[in-house]
C-alpha cells in the first residue's frame, strides 16, 4: 500500500498573507480598514497644518490650522479604536507567543488555525499530549477526550485521598495545548521532590484538585484551568464516573487496577472496567458527533486508549460519526501491555474489545531501521502482520529521531491532516 506524505506550502509572501487576511469572512478586515481610514485622516490633518504653516490655501469651512487639528484628533481616535478592536479579536497572550515576522503574519497563522478542521483526539498519557502538540499548530478546533482510569502515582494518591478524578492525564493535555507563558506551563509540570509531604505530586495536579474544590466540580476546574493556561482547544474527560480497570490475563488470573495491570508482566486477554456502563460525558459525545477528524491514540493500548472506548456512549458516538476515524499505532511496544505485539496485533486487540468499524484507517511508523538500546525493555513495533482486513494502513515516518520510543508531533500531525485532506477530496 502506498505511503501518503504530507506536503506543506512554503514561501508564502507577505503580500499574499495580507490579501488572504483581508479576504471576506475572516472577521478582522473591518478593523484593519477602519485603522487605514484613521491614518488617512491623520495624514490629511498633517497636510492642512503644513499648508497653514506655508500659507497655502486649502478648501475648508474653517481655518486650515483648526481643520488640521480636528483631523488629527479624529484620525488618532479612529486609529486607536480600531487597534483596540483588533487586539480584542485575538486570544489572550497571542502577540507575546507569536514568533517572528510580525503582526500580519501572526494574525494570518492564527486565522488559518481558526478555520482548521474539527479534530477530536482520544486517549491519555504521553502519547495524547504528544499528538496535541503537533495538531494545535494546524487547527484551533481541537478537543482532547481523556481517560480517567489512572490509579497510580500522584493522580492515584489524590484520587484515593480526596475522591477526585485522576488529574494527571488531563494536566498533561492542558499543558500540551497551552498558549500561556513558558513559566506557567513549567509550573504546572513541576513535581515536588523528596523531603516533603507533597513528594511525588505535581503542582498542576494539586491546582486542578484545589480548583475543583473552589468551583464545586471537576469539569468546571478543567475549564477554569484552561483559561489560566490560555489553551488552544478543549480538554474533556470521557466520563465523570470513578473507573477501575480490570484485566483477565492469558493464564486466567484477574488483575484489578490500572497501575497493577502493566506491572503484572503477563499477556492481557480481556480488559474490562467497573462500573461496566459508565455514562459518557455529554460534551465529549457532542464533540465526537461534530468532528471532521477523530484520532485514537497514540498511547498505552490497554490503559489509555481502550478505557475511553469501553465507555458505551463514547463507542456509540464513534460508530455513528461521519468523521474520518484513524487509529495511530504506537511506534514501540510497552512492557507489561504489548510485549511482542506487531502493528496488526494492536488493531486486532482493539477489534477484540470493541468490534470492527470504529476506525477506518491506521497510521503505522515505517521508519524502523534503527534499533533501540539493548537494555531498554521496549522494542520497535514491526511492520509484519499488516494490513488488517477492513482497515486501510497508512505507512509513514512519524517517529521522533531523538527519542525513538515516541512519535514526532509535527510529523504525525502532518500525516493525519494529509489523510484528512485526501479523504475529503474523494468525498
Amino acid at each position: 500500500m502506498a505511503n501518503h506524505v504530507v506536503t506543506t506550502q512554503t514561501g508564502v509572501s507577505f503580500a499574499t498573507r495580507y490579501l488572504r487576511l483581508l479576504a471576506p469572512g475572516l472577521g478582522i478586515k473591518r478593523w484593519i480598514g477602519l485603522g487605514g481610514f484613521g491614518w488617512l485622516l491623520v495624514s490629511l490633518g498633517l497636510l492642512y497644518l503644513l499648508a497653514a504653516l506655508l500659507g497655502v490655501p486649502l478648501p475648508s469651512p474653517l481655518p486650515s490650522v483648526f481643520t488640521g487639528l480636528l483631523l488629527l484628533v479624529a484620525g488618532g481616535g479612529v486609529g486607536l479604536f480600531s487597534l483596540m478592536r483588533l487586539l480584542a479579536a485575538l486570544p489572550p497572550g497571542f502577540l507575546q507567543n507569536a514568533p517572528g515576522p510580525g503582526l500580519v503574519d501572526a494574525i494570518y497563522r492564527y486565522r488559518v488555525r481558526e478555520r482548521g478542521p474539527k479534530v477530536v483526539a482520544i486517549g491519555g498519557g504521553t502519547g495524547l499530549s504528544t499528538l496535541l502538540r503537533g495538531l494545535k499548530e494546524h487547527t484551533a478546533n481541537l478537543t482532547a477526550i481523556v481517560t480517567v482510569a489512572d490509579d497510580g502515582g500522584s493522580s492515584g494518591a489524590l484520587r484515593r485521598e480526596l475522591g477526585v478524578l485522576p488529574p494527571g492525564d488531563i494536566r498533561n493535555c492542558l499543558v500540551a495545548l497551552a498558549e500561556a507563558e513558558p513559566l506557567m506551563t513549567r509550573l504546572f509540570q513541576y513535581r515536588f521532590g523528596e523531603g516533603s509531604s507533597l513528594q511525588g505530586h505535581s503542582f498542576g495536579n494539586l491546582f486542578l484538585v484545589a480548583m475543583s474544590g473552589v468551583t464545586g466540580s471537576f469539569e468546571e476546574a478543567i475549564q477554569q484551568s484552561s483559561r489560566v493556561l490560555a489553551i488552544r482547544g478543549r480538554v474533556l474527560p470521557s466520563t465523570l464516573a470513578s473507573l477501575t480497570l480490570s484485566a483477565r490475563m492469558q493464564d486466567e488470573v484477574h488483575v484489578r487496577g490500572e497501575s497493577q495491570i502493566s506491572e503484572a508482566g503477563k499477556h492481557i486477554r480481556r480488559l474490562s472496567m467497573e462500573p461496566g456502563d459508565p455514562p459518557a460525558y455529554e460534551e465529549a459525545v457532542e464533540a465526537i458527533q461534530s468532528a471532521d477528524l477523530i484520532v485514537l491514540g497514540p498511547g498505552s493500548l490497554y490503559t489509555s486508549v481502550l478505557p475511553n472506548l469501553l465507555v458505551p456512549g463514547i463507542q456509540e458516538a464513534l460508530r455513528n460519526s461521519r468523521a474520518v476515524r484513524v487509529y495511530v499505532c504506537n511506534v514501540a511496544t510497552q512492557p507489561g501491555e504489548t510485549d511482542g505485539y506487531s502493528g496488526g496485533d494492536h488493531i486486532r486487540a482493539l477489534h477484540r474489545h470493541v468490534g470492527r468499524g470504529l476506525f477506518q484507517y491506521t497510521v503505522v511508523n515505517n521508519n524502523v531501521d534503527a534499533t533501540l538500546p539493548s537494555d531498554w525493555p521496549n522494542a520497535i513495533v514491526p511492520l509484519a502482520d499488516l494490513p488488517v482486513e477492513g482497515v486501510e494502513t497508512i505507512y509513514a515516518d512519524v517517529v521522533n529521531p531523538d527519542y525513538r520510543l515516541r512519535h514526532d508531533p509535527d510529523k504525525l500531525a502532518k500525516v493525519l491532516l494529509n489523510l484528512y485532506d485526501r479523504v475529503k477530496v474523494k468525498a
